[in-house]
This record gives C-alpha cells, structure tokens and sequence, in this order.
C-alpha cells in the first residue's frame, strides 16, 4: 500500500506506463495503519505463553547484564546480538569454548573478537556500530578494563552465586539466573527481592530456562535453539 502526495510529478518506483488501480489512503487515516510493534533488540526466547521476549541490548547509555548460568546461554545471547549489527567482544580465560563460535559468526566479516582477560582493547561504540562486551572471567572477574557506555554494554557470566555476585547485580540493569543450588536461591531471593515461589522455582529450573529480571519486574525464559544454532553450539545445558 502506498501514501499518494499530490503535485507534479510522479513519486515512488515502478513501471511509469501501469494502468493498475491504486491504493491510496488521507492523511487522516494514516493512524488506522498503525501496527502493534513491542521493543526492539534481540529475541531471547519466549515466555511462559510463548510470547517472543526481548532484551535491548543496544542502548544509547551504559547497560550491564549478569547472567549467573551457563555459556551456552551467554553464546546464543552473543550471535544473536551480533544478527542485530553489534560487535562482539569476548573477555575470556577459556578461549578453546568460543573459538569455533568466533570463526563460524559473520561468515568473512568476523563480528566476534576473542581476548584473554585484562586484555580487551577500547572499542569506540558508535550508535552505527554499537558493542557488546561479553565477559566470561570465572568466578571473581577482575575490574574491566572496559566498561560499558553509551552503545557498548557488558554482559558478565558467572557460572555460580561468587563472592563478587553480590556487587554485579547491584549494579546491573538486568539480572540472568539459571538453576542454581537451593541456598544460592535463597540469597539470590534476598538480593533481588523474588517472591517466595520464584525463589523455591530456581533450582527446579531445566536447562535453557532463565529468569530474567530487575528489582521492580521479573520473567521466566525459554531459549531455544534454532536449527543453526543447534548445530554450532548443541543443545541448551545449564553446566559446562
């Protein structure tokens, strides 16, 4: 459907000599073509009533995200930011579980960097060109030498509830947690104010089921895999 504007001339591409009847609306009825459009960003997964659930990764201010879980996890998080045109930098003491992942992304045009940790250049973010840094550095991940800023965002994995999970998720725009240990799930509860239920649900959690969450909103996730997905990573699991 096409807006006709009048005037001399003739806007718009097609066969100047076509005789089809066409399809014109007032600017009146412009709002009658709205469609219903939620946020924008990269498609996690979907909810509990399979309704698609999305994360806005690439933002105009500083976002950190940590993710007590699985690689797994964090990788499918990774491609599927870089399908949405961010570079991806990769912090990580265990580079031989993202190499294959880094060489199959972006065919000839790599869009994953892989860098031993402490050693993650600056990156100059742009609003055409925006980051994400993904931090896989263990249980105590050393400060970052980069952080994350308008249109670079940090996404930390911690494999369980460190010492230093604490601090993170204060300061973290979003918060990941897979299946965790009971007494991990009460403390997690404590600190991210959960209700009693979701909190006795996280060790129950089965592999590629996250609870995504802030102090004010929360949602359980299933990420699957899509064909290629599957075939790069294997199937969702929870340990490494």
């Amino acid at each position: 459907m096409s807006v006709i504007a009048r005037g001399r001339g003739r806007l718009g591409f097609g066969p100047a000599a076509s005789r089809r009847a066409r399809h014109t609306v007032r600017l009146d009825q412009l709002a009658s073509l709205a469609l219903p459009v939620g946020d924008d960003g990269v498609v996690i997964g979907v909810d509990g009533e399979g309704r698609p659930a999305v994360i806005g990764i690439n933002r105009p201010t500083p976002y950190d995200i940590t993710l007590i879980g699985g690689v797994w996890t964090a990788q499918v998080l990774a491609l599927r930011a870089a399908a949405t045109g961010a570079r991806i930098v990769v912090e990580t003491g265990r580079a031989q579980d993202w190499t294959k992942l880094a060489q199959a992304a972006g065919g000839d045009r790599p869009c994953i960097s892989l860098h031993d940790v402490g050693r993650v250049p600056a990156q100059g973010p742009t609003a055409g060109s925006p980051v994400v840094v993904v931090r896989d550095c263990g249980m105590r991940p050393p400060r970052g030498r980069v952080v994350s800023a308008p249109w670079q965002s940090v996404v930390t994995l911690l494999p369980y509830l460190s010492p230093v999970a604490a601090g993170l998720m204060e300061k973290s725009s979003l918060v990941g947690i897979q299946r965790v240990s009971p007494d991990e799930a009460e403390q997690i509860g404590r600190l991210m104010g959960l209700p009693a239920g979701d909190t006795r649900t996280l060790p129950t959690l089965t592999d590629g089921v996250t609870l995504w969450c802030t102090r004010r909103d929360r949602q359980f996730v299933m990420t699957r895999a899509t064909d290629a997905e599957s075939g790069l990573l294997g199937s969702p699991r929870r340990m490494d």
